[in-house]
């Protein structure tokens, strides 16, 4: 192969819009714009939403509620669900794998929701105060990052 016999890909290359070239052209007259209106003439622009003047729809309807973006990276486990696990060092790979948490969990914190009978250590995953006592009362530890 040599440079002066590469081609390009079928369709990277296409002929650049001739407007206004006469009938022929198929785009001759009106340059594909139609007839009159706002569309139709030099500079005849308006902004995404915008709606002849009547006041927009996200403008009349009304807002509502806050959504926090961090929802999707912090995660919750109950003491109830640490009991469930058969491992004895907890960590968020582990809860992962349970399916405990989300693939795009990055912070855990453990809640003091159920009991906790056999002691469990954790790592890198933080607890509540509640949930911290209950965890050391079972014999088990917590070692927040």
């Amino acid at each position: 192969m040599e440079l002066n016999t590469i081609n390009a890909g079928v369709g990277a290359k296409h002929a650049k819009r001739r407007v206004g070239r006469g009938i022929g052209s198929g785009l001759g007259k009106t340059s594909g714009r139609g007839h009159k209106g706002q569309k139709s003439r030099t500079g005849g622009f308006h902004r995404v939403g915008f709606e002849g003047g009547q006041m927009p729809m996200h403008r009349r309807l009304p807002k509502r509620g806050f959504k926090s973006r961090l929802l999707a990276i912090n995660g919750e486990v109950s003491l109830s669900d640490l009991s469930a696990l058969d491992v004895a060092e907890v960590d968020l790979l582990v809860l992962k794998q349970a399916g405990l948490v989300g693939e795009l969990v990055r912070k855990v914190k453990v809640v003091k929701t159920g009991e906790l009978t056999r002691a469990v250590t954790l790592k890198n995953i933080n607890a509540t105060a509640g949930a911290k006592a209950a965890i050391e009362a079972a014999g088990g530890s917590v070692q927040a990052s």
